[in-house]
């Protein structure tokens, strides 16, 4: 008589019991907002900036570009340094240098040294996000990075929205140089805070064994290095797709660093409003930023989990569509008179962009090998910001000799439009190793 069988151990479900990888997400999501209040103190700053030093638009224009040549450049030895050494190292080391940076400019009266002190602020503020995608292709399966990173992505929009009333309010009670100082104190603290608490999921005492099975299930649950594969970081520039995310992404950042640098600007000098109306005006469009970051990572996830796409295609669509909205809503922004109808283009030009830049940073994790997603993505960013860092002086130019922002818009609009021509025609498929 046969032995009675032994029931088969079922398969794992779909979704687990507990959670914890979503929160390292919250790490990654402080993180970028304090990376972006550091960028966007220099936006609320300028006008007292100017009013005190004699400076022009060209001049803040041209901060915003020396940190963006800054943070271009060094986009490429930071994804190979995190790929090398491991994201929490470098990753330390980067908010703590940009944190100094940051207080350092608070320091400062002259040109130069301004330029001096964005030039260092774009060098320890490159890792930040090669990092974050680092971190979630070892934390999250390849059907959950999108929305995984669309949340830390929203950082971006997160800084620049809460920058306007907390940051008037300090300005306001305290002078422009307290918003530097105040902001690089927070990094230092953080940085503290994450060097005692972060481990990477291999060594994290938090994971359950369910948990970490569904990870590991995908190919997660460990940071590969550079020495787990065969592919030379220099090869990458020989992938057709790895050119893509490099154009794709030059022509989403061109407009993005406009907003960035000159929204508040825009609001006050064309829409005549004041300085405590600005705390709250210059945040709502970043609202929008956040809704597209995280509702176009969730669209991608549906996408994928209903069977309708492959992650590489969900977010090469998403992409695509988004990069048309936002040149449509980029170009009608000049034309529009009321504050509230421009305000809703903008909050709509910036949810549209968000969610490009969510999906292309997710993007990364999908194109590269598991070892080379830091150096992908970074790349991808050298690329966007190398290229977008010359548009806050085009656009300060611009202003300066014909007195109007329409041409900067309108061009801004048509650049952002072409990122759907590179990430749908040129971005196709993923980096494999080679077969032995």
């Amino acid at each position: 008589m046969s032995a009675p069988s032994v029931p088969q151990k079922e398969s794992l479900p779909l979704e687990t019991k507990k959670n914890f990888r979503w929160t390292v997400v919250i790490w990654l999501l402080i993180g970028g907002i304090i990376n972006y209040l550091d960028r966007a103190n220099l936006s609320i700053a300028a006008p007292e900036m100017m009013k005190e030093l004699g400076l022009t638009k060209t001049d803040i224009g041209l901060l915003g570009t020396v940190f963006s040549w800054s943070y271009a450049l060094m986009q490429l030895p930071s994804g190979w340094l995190i790929d090398r050494f491991g994201a929490k190292k470098v990753y330390s080391v980067a908010v703590i240098w940009w944190s100094l940076a940051t207080f350092l400019t608070g320091a400062v009266s002259k040109m130069s040294s301004f330029i001096a002190a964005r030039l260092l602020l774009g060098v320890g503020e490159a890792p930040c996000f090669p990092t974050a995608a680092k971190i979630t292709a070892s934390w999250f399966p390849k059907k959950e990075r999108g929305l995984a990173t669309g949340f830390w992505d929203s950082s971006s929009k997160w800084g620049p929205a809460i920058a306007p009333p907390i940051l008037v309010l300090i300005l306001v009670s305290f002078g422009w140089r307290s918003l530097f100082y105040i902001t690089g104190i927070v990094g230092i603290v953080f940085a503290i805070l994450f060097i005692i608490f972060y481990r990477n999921p291999d060594k994290s005492s938090k994971l359950s064994a369910e948990e970490r099975a569904y990870i590991q299930a995908d190919g997660s649950g460990s940071e590969q290095g550079l020495q787990q594969t065969s592919i030379k970081w220099r090869t990458l520039f020989t992938y057709r797709s790895v050119w893509g995310m490099i154009l794709g992404f030059f022509c989403t950042i061109w407009i993005w660093n406009i907003f960035l640098i000159f929204l508040p600007l825009y609001l006050v000098e064309v829409h005549h409003i004041t300085l405590a109306q600005l705390g709250i005006y210059a945040s709502i469009p970043w609202i929008g930023g956040i809704f597209g970051n995280i509702f176009g990572g969730y669209i991608t996830k549906i996408m994928v989990d209903k069977g309708r796409s492959t992650p590489i295609h969900a977010k090469r669509l998403l992409i695509s569509i988004c990069a048309i909205g936002a040149a449509i809503v980029v170009i009608l922004i000049p034309f529009v008179q009321g504050i509230v109808i421009t305000l809703t283009l903008l909050t709509l030009a910036l949810a549209f962009i968000s969610a490009i830049t969510g999906s292309a940073w997710a993007l990364a994790g999908d194109i590269a090998p598991p070892a080379l997603v830091a150096s992908v993505g970074s790349i991808q960013n050298f690329g966007g910001y190398f290229g977008g860092a010359f548009s806050p002086v085009v656009a300060g130019i611009i202003v300066d000799t014909t007195g109007s922002y329409l041409l900067a818009f309108v061009s801004g609009g048509i650049i952002a439009g072409c990122a759907a021509l590179c990430y749908w025609f040129i971005v196709k498929n993923p980096i494999e190793e080679a077969k032995a």
